[in-house]
């Protein structure tokens, strides 16, 4: 199982950072120590978290000049995009290769007006 020690030092920020990956992506809970599944999600766990502890200029919400101040995004705003379509991706299967799936009637109203020849 994933933990906070794995993906930075700042405690605080790397628990809110597995909390939020836990949310998207609920299967990362359950990969086994060492496996290459856990291996991807810590590298975007990791990406993520540092991402945020740099603060740049893409988490900036607001500024403000006279008392200096800055306020940032949330930490769910650092998993826009790669970062969430990569953990989902960790938990929903492979698409499956071939025709699409289901059970179609051999016998088609059209058929009826229109026959058609096989």
């Amino acid at each position: 199982m994933i933990t906070h020690d794995q993906i930075g030092t700042d405690e605080d920020l790397a628990r809110e950072v597995l909390i939020v990956g836990l949310d998207i992506a609920p299967c990362i809970a359950s990969f086994l120590d060492e496996s290459e599944d856990t291996k991807n999600a810590l590298a975007v766990l990791k990406r993520v978290y540092k991402d945020i502890a740099a603060r740049g200029s893409r988490f900036v919400k607001g500024q403000r000049i006279g008392s200096a101040s800055v306020d940032y995004t949330d930490v769910a705003s650092a998993f826009d995009g790669q970062p969430r379509r990569a953990l989902r991706a960790l938990c929903s299967p492979a698409p499956a290769a071939g025709h699409s799936a289901g059970s179609f009637p051999r016998d088609r109203p059209i058929a009826r007006l229109w026959p058609e020849r096989y």
